[in-house]
């Protein structure tokens, strides 16, 4: 039968935490997956914000979310942003600063896309700060790291270092990942905590 993907996981500890109605996140709306699921968790009386640097990538988020639509699913409010995810705070509104209940991150490329156009810890590490800030208490961050490809390894240690620098007051932090496969994508997550 096997473990569930890393993928799955981070999924399955999001829709453990997000409430329907809640403001979420898809810091990295890639192929739309992670913004399709959060809009599903948060349902019709949620939010969800999108962010990618690639116009292909929202794109495709949009096709799926309208899909899923024309498919009589009743999803959250969707705001595809065309900006870096470490400039969230610029577009999410001020109100729901502390009250996000997820933040997911897909960091790599875009499948299928330039795989020149990379996540990068000069922007990761800020994103992730602002994240943090965002949260509310008890709400979710998952990153899924891809250390397999080339800068890939470095984000995933910058990450890695980040989180385990956080005191353990503001935030319980923990890995999953396959051990035997050492290349392979992991996940990165973390639980904010009431302080």
């Amino acid at each position: 039968m096997g473990f569930p993907s890393v993928l799955t996981m981070a999924q399955r500890w999001v829709a453990e935490r997000l409430r329907p109605g809640a403001a979420a996140v898809d810091a990295t709306a890639g192929n739309g997956v992670d913004t399709l699921f959060l809009a599903r968790t948060a349902g019709p009386r949620g939010r969800v914000f999108a962010f990618d640097v690639q116009p292909e990538a929202l794109a495709r988020t949009r096709d799926r979310l309208n899909a899923a639509r024309a498919g009589g699913e009743r999803l959250a409010g969707v705001e595809l942003l065309c900006a870096g995810h470490e400039r969230m705070a610029e577009y999410i509104p001020a109100e729901l600063h502390g009250r996000i209940g997820a933040v997911m991150f897909n960091l790599g490329y875009l499948p299928g896309g330039d795989t020149s156009v990379i996540t990068r810890p000069d922007t990761t590490l800020p994103a992730l700060e602002t994240a943090l800030r965002l949260l509310a208490p008890g709400g979710v961050l998952t990153a899924v790291l891809y250390p397999g490809h080339p800068g890939g390894d470095e984000e995933a240690r910058a990450v890695e270092r980040w989180m385990a620098a956080l005191p353990a007051a503001a935030a319980q932090a923990v890995l999953y990942r396959f051990p035997q496969r050492e290349t392979s994508p992991y996940l990165a997550a973390l639980e904010k905590r009431n302080a």
